[in-house]
């Protein structure tokens, strides 16, 4: 599972192959480098739209069904995701219908049918998916925070768009944004599983997408210190329970103390036995659920616990936040606790590593946005060499009283409450 090959077509196309010995699936996944981050006012939310239209159909396969019938008459599951700086499109299948799938993904990648018709059904979809967001807190809080953390800034805004801008969008719009990021040379093929290493997949990727002319794309605009002035976020709505945000900016995913961050999260929030999962629920029954996470981007990342809590006790829910995060700053980790916190990560990173979609992905988005790729095997080695004394430092560089950002759903209209404990 460690060895991975790296191939780079004339055309600037990057194939990575990760062997898995003993697995009888393959996974095929196609990652472009058209995100969220890469739209303007006028069409945010087309990412995640086009993402919906890659399987309605192509010149050749001209119908949903058509290519949903295909994919599960093979067993197969299919699927796409849209992130802030990345878009994916991949089919799991049993590893003996590879070609097939290198055909259907290439062949909705240079010949989707952007058909009218189906584009004005799907806004109905994408509206509908806007809605569901927009009526589950415990969904739409992350956006509002990282809204807070970016401002008025293509990081900041809703991957799934602005319903009045979804509902205006023309095939036009599609072949622009197409045309501006979709090239060879944004692109990363990753495929993982029982696939060998007889250059199939090589093989494979020169056959269906050798002929692809590469140009130049769309550049991102990169986000700044000062991207957003505010701190604190309070959207009234009418709750049982309130929803809320708490965190800090924090690395890229190329920063040398990516992995002591993502060992001091999991100290905070990553478990039923992490410090905020005990103090928080356990001992004072505050809230359902709490978590803390790290997101990262090209040039910068964060830090946040995320907490569903009791409406009426909601402010002492983030004062034990806050000072576990102070705490954690000024207190050594003890050693048991410091490795109870790696092999946690280091367990569920083992367990998703069965799976050739979670490996592909895995693979496919360090390609595609980092100046590396770590193995599976790095990955542990780097999460087993944290420090007691990294956590510390680390924790006093991102977890600053002035660097903190709320935001909170519920039922509230004085804003000055909160603003008072983040002082």
């Amino acid at each position: 599972m460690d060895g991975f090959k790296k191939h780079t077509l004339q055309n600037g196309l990057r194939l990575i192959s990760v062997p898995m010995p003993h697995v009888e699936s393959a996974t095929v996944m196609i990652l472009v480098g058209a995100g969220s981050r890469y739209e303007l006012k006028t069409n945010n939310g087309i990412s995640h739209f086009l993402e919906h239209m890659a399987f309605k159909g192509t010149v050749s396969r001209p119908s949903a069904l058509i290519i949903s019938s295909l994919i599960e008459g093979i067993g197969g599951e299919f699927n796409a995701f849209t992130s802030k700086d990345h878009t994916a499109y991949y089919i799991k299948a049993a590893k003996k219908h590879l070609p097939l799938l290198f055909d259907i993904l290439s062949d909705m990648l240079l010949h989707s049918k952007f058909d009218h018709a189906e584009i004005e059904r799907e806004k109905g979809v994408i509206t509908e998916e806007i809605n569901l967001y927009e009526d589950t807190p415990m969904r739409r809080i992350g956006t509002i925070f990282e809204e807070l953390l970016y401002g008025d800034h293509p990081l900041g805004w809703d991957i799934a768009g602005k319903k009045e801008v979804i509902k205006s969008l023309k095939r036009e719009d599609f072949i622009k944004y197409v045309g501006g990021l979709y090239s060879p040379n944004n692109t990363i093929i990753s495929v993982a599983g029982g696939i060998g290493t007889n250059g199939e997949s090589l093989g494979l990727s020169e056959k269906c997408l050798g002929s692809w002319k590469k140009r130049d794309v769309w550049q991102f605009k990169k986000v700044t210190a000062n991207s957003a002035k505010d701190k604190l976020r309070v959207v009234y709505k009418k709750t049982e329970q309130a929803h809320l945000c708490l965190g800090v900016p924090s690395f890229d995913g190329d920063h040398p103390d990516h992995y002591v961050l993502e060992v001091l999260a999991a100290i905070l929030g990553g478990g039923m036995s992490s410090r905020l999962f005990i103090e928080v629920r356990e001992r004072r029954g505050l809230a359902y659920y709490v978590r803390t996470d790290t997101t990262d981007y090209h040039e910068t990342g964060n830090l946040v616990t995320q907490a569903g809590v009791d409406l009426k006790r909601i402010d002492d829910a983030i004062k034990v936040i806050l000072f576990e995060y102070q705490r954690i700053t000024k207190e050594p980790v003890s050693h048991s606790e410091l490795t109870k916190a790696k092999e946690f990560l280091k367990g569920r990173l083992i367990l998703e590593m069965e799976d050739s979609r979670n490996i592909a992905a895995l693979y496919g988005t360090q390609a595609l946005l980092n100046k590396r790729i770590d193995t599976s095997r790095d990955m542990l080695d780097k999460i087993s060499k944290v420090t007691q004394s990294d956590i510390t430092r680390v924790a006093k560089t991102v977890l600053k009283a002035r660097e903190m950002r709320l935001a909170v759903i519920g039922p509230f209209k004085d804003k000055q409450r909160f603003a008072k404990l983040l002082k």
